[in-house]
C-alpha cells in the first residue's frame, strides 16, 4: 500500500477515534512525553537560550526519531502501518476532549455556578480564571477552542500529511514544548525561546489553514474574511491572530481585549470589534461545533492533497 494511502486511513482512522472515544483514559503518550521532558528541564535547566536550544533538540528530536524508527519498522506491512498512524493520530489530537472542557465551563456558566466555571478553566488554558466575570471565562473559552483547534488538530494533520506518523508527533512534541517552557516566564524567558519560536515554525501552516476551513464552515464567509485581513496581524502571536480573528468574524463576536496571565496583564488588539457583539455563554456551543466542522475538513483537506502528492510521485 502506497505511503498516501496509509496516512489517509490511518489519520481517518485516528481522528474517528478522537470524536467517538477522546482521549486516552491511562498512559495517554503526551502526558508519558511531558513527564520526559520535565525531567530533562530539570537535568538541563540554565537560564541561556543555548540549553533551551538543546532541550528542545533532546526532547522534539527525540520524540520525532523514535516515531520514525517506529514508522520504518512497519513500512513493509500495510496494516501494521495503517494502525500506527492511527494510533499515533488519535493520541496527537484532542478535538474531543477540547470541546468536552468547553462545555463544562459553558454548562457552569449557564447554571449559575462561576466558581465552577473559574475552577475548570484552567484545565483549557492559562488565564487567571479569579480575574474574570462570567462573560470573560465565555471570551477565554471561545479564544481557547480557536486556537487549540490549530494546535491541538489541524497543525498536527497538516503534518501528518507532511511528514506520516514522524510528523504527527513531532508536531505534537514542539507543540507540548512550548506550553510547557514558550512562555514569557522569568525562568522561561530565555530557557525557552527555542520553543517559542520552533512552535511558531510548526504551527504556521496549519494555523492558515484552520482560519480558512473556520470562513469556509463558519457560514459568515465575508465577516470571517475581514476579521481576518483586518485584526489577524494585530495579535502578538502570528499563528493565534488568523485563528482567533477568522473565528471571531465566522461567530460574530469580538474577541481579544484585556487579559492576565500567571499575575501579568496584557492588553491585546480586539478582534472583530466593528462588526462583532461580547461573547456569550451560548457561544461557546457555537465555537465547539464549528471546531468540529473544521476538524472534519481539516481531514479532509490533508488526506486529499496527501493522495494527490502519492498520485503525482508514481
Amino acid at each position: 500500500m502506497r505511503a498516501d494511502r496509509v496516512f489517509a486511513y490511518g489519520a481517518a482512522a485516528g481522528l474517528i477515534g478522537d470524536l467517538l472515544l477522546g482521549d486516552p483514559r491511562r498512559g495517554h503518550p503526551v502526558a508519558a512525553f511531558g513527564r520526559a521532558a520535565t525531567h530533562a528541564e530539570n537535568l538541563l535547566w540554565r537560564d541561556h537560550r543555548g540549553w533551551g536550544v538543546l532541550h528542545t533538540l533532546v526532547c522534539a528530536g527525540g520524540a520525532t526519531g523514535a516515531a520514525a524508527l517506529a514508522a520504518r519498522a512497519v513500512r513493509n506491512r500495510p496494516a501494521a502501518a495503517v494502525a500506527l498512524t492511527a494510533a499515533a493520530t488519535w493520541s496527537v489530537v484532542g478535538g474531543t476532549s477540547l470541546g468536552r472542557e468547553a462545555r463544562a465551563i459553558g454548562g457552569a456558566l449557564a447554571a449559575g455556578d462561576i466558581e465552577l466555571a473559574r475552577e475548570r478553566l484552567p484545565h483549557l488554558c492559562g488565564r487567571d480564571p479569579q480575574a474574570l466575570d462570567g462573560p470573560g471565562i465565555a471570551r477565554a473559552v471561545v479564544e481557547s477552542v480557536a486556537e487549540n483547534t490549530s494546535d491541538a488538530v489541524v497543525g498536527a494533520l497538516v503534518w501528518g500529511a507532511l511528514g506520516g506518523v514522524p510528523g504527527l508527533v513531532g508536531f505534537r512534541a514542539v507543540n507540548t514544548l512550548d506550553a510547557m517552557v514558550g512562555h514569557k516566564s522569568p525562568r522561561h524567558r530565555r530557557y525557552g525561546w527555542a520553543s517559542a519560536r520552533l512552535d511558531d515554525v510548526a504551527g504556521w501552516p496549519g494555523a492558515r489553514l484552520t482560519a480558512a476551513l473556520a470562513v469556509a464552515a463558519g457560514g459568515r464567509p465575508r465577516e470571517a474574511v475581514r476579521a481576518w485581513r483586518a485584526d489577524a496581524h494585530r495579535h502578538p502571536s502570528p499563528n493565534a491572530g488568523p485563528v482567533e480573528a477568522a473565528f471571531a468574524g465566522a461567530l460574530g463576536v469580538r474577541l481579544g481585549g484585556t487579559l492576565a496571565y500567571g499575575g501579568r496583564v496584557e492588553h491585546r488588539p480586539v478582534l472583530n470589534g466593528g462588526a462583532g457583539r461580547d461573547v456569550r455563554v451560548t457561544d461557546i456551543e457555537r465555537a465547539v461545533r464549528l471546531s468540529r466542522r473544521v476538524s472534519v475538513l481539516a481531514l479532509a483537506v490533508c488526506a486529499a492533497g496527501r493522495l494527490a502528492r502519492g498520485r503525482r510521485a508514481t
